[in-house]
Parts: C-alpha cells; sequence; structure tokens
C-alpha cells in the first residue's frame, strides 16, 4: 500500500499532483517564450484575451474576474499595470457608480497579436504534442467534467 494522506492512498492522489506539476510546468515554458520575446506575459495575455472577446472589448471588473483562468485574485491589479501600459481603459459604469468596465485598447490589440504566435506554439509545443490524439480527448473530457463539477458548486455569493 502506498504512503496514506488523510485516508487517502497516494497513488489515488496522484492525478492530482500531476495535473498541478503539468500546469506549472506549461505555463512556466510560455511564459519564459513570451518573457524572452519582450512580450505581455501571460497573466496579461490573459486578461487581455477575455477583453478582446468580450462584446464592445469591455467588461464589468467583476466579469472579467469571473473569466479570467490565471490570475483571478489579482484582477484589479493586472488592469491597473495594463492601463499605465496604455492596454486597457477603465470606463466608468454609468448605470452603477460602484462599478466600472475594463476595455481593450488598439494598444492592447495590437499587443495580443504580437503575442499570440507565441502563446499558441508554446500551447502545441509545451502540452498538445506531448499528447496523442487519443489522450488530447480522454483528457479533454475529464478535465471538462471536474471543471463542470466546479462551476456547479461555487458558493451563490462569489
Amino acid at each position: 500500500m502506498g504512503n496514506s494522506h488523510n485516508g487517502h492512498d497516494a497513488d489515488v492522489l496522484e492525478p492530482w499532483r500531476w495535473l498541478l506539476l503539468a500546469q506549472a510546468a506549461t505555463i512556466r515554458a510560455i511564459e519564459g517564450e513570451l518573457s524572452d520575446k519582450g512580450l505581455v506575459s501571460l497573466a496579461w495575455y490573459d486578461v487581455l484575451l477575455e477583453l478582446n472577446a468580450a462584446k464592445d472589448r469591455r467588461l464589468r471588473m467583476s466579469d472579467l474576474g469571473d473569466r479570467v483562468v490565471l490570475s483571478r485574485t489579482r484582477v484589479s491589479r493586472i488592469v491597473d499595470d495594463l492601463v499605465g501600459a496604455g492596454l486597457v481603459e477603465r470606463i466608468a459604469n454609468p448605470a452603477d457608480g460602484r462599478s466600472s468596465f475594463a476595455q481593450l485598447t488598439e494598444k492592447g490589440r495590437a499587443e495580443l497579436r504580437r503575442a499570440a504566435p507565441t502563446y499558441l506554439s508554446g500551447i502545441e509545443k509545451h502540452f498538445l504534442d506531448l499528447l496523442d490524439p487519443r489522450e488530447r480527448k480522454v483528457l479533454a473530457t475529464a478535465l471538462k467534467r471536474v471543471a463542470e463539477h466546479g462551476d456547479n458548486h461555487q458558493p451563490a455569493n462569489r
């Protein structure tokens, strides 16, 4: 029997461990390639990508925080940095004075387009190319199930 942790066999926890290690290694590799080429960071790319995909290329800050993948806890600070770099604008919400929008600027779109080839080739090189088509399908199906389960079990007052 493997090492036990809170009643779980270590082998049972192995997929969780490898998921975290694989994500960290892949993010480090892609982040390094973006940095080496003088492109926006992965956290910035994540925010710019979500804004670019949104209607009118803008989102309420709370919606942006829900959509970003890599930096949910730091999204306000990242937006401040993006504003400082001229890649995003903060716009007051006329319907609600307590909230604001983050809106992608043309300069932000240009930086996103500049970084996209490195980001996409990094995903291929450091993740997709390491899996055969069957593994990709099994992994996508399994991780989608886990993500959807998590989405269905979020606290109501998020």
